[in-house]
């Protein structure tokens, strides 16, 4: 009998992952990961705690924080009210190979020609 370790979900995590999810469910998973990322490093970049992003944006702390702790999912007008403040937006672009890979967000400074209905 031999004494090989087998382990029962593979050997990596990506093998794990492909075998277990579709690869629209995996591209989604990435792209609302490097969503939030961008978030919790530009709030963090700028030194604003949740509840500062909360008076910003008026959308309640605990929503900020289990947008950020992955616990929710969050609609897309609760995202735009966050990045707002700070001086973020979403961008649509091209879908390529790894489109998970190539999320963009536009910074926009006070003053700028970017025109958008207010939200509410």
């Amino acid at each position: 009998m031999s004494k090989t370790k087998v382990s029962p979900i593979g050997s990596s995590w990506d093998e794990f992952e492909k075998r277990t999810f579709t690869p629209e469910e995996i591209m989604e998973s990435d792209l609302r990961v490097a969503l939030i990322s961008e978030l919790i490093r530009a709030r963090n970049d700028q030194g604003i705690t949740q509840k500062q992003l909360e008076e910003a944006s008026g959308v309640k702390q605990p929503v900020i924080a289990r947008m950020e702790k992955g616990t929710t999912d969050p609609q897309l007008m609760t995202i735009l009210k966050i990045l707002r403040p700070l001086g973020k937006t979403l961008a649509i672009v091209p879908i390529e190979e790894e489109p998970h890979r190539n999320v963009h967000f536009k910074t926009f400074k006070k003053g700028s020609t970017f025109k958008q209905k207010p939200i509410r």
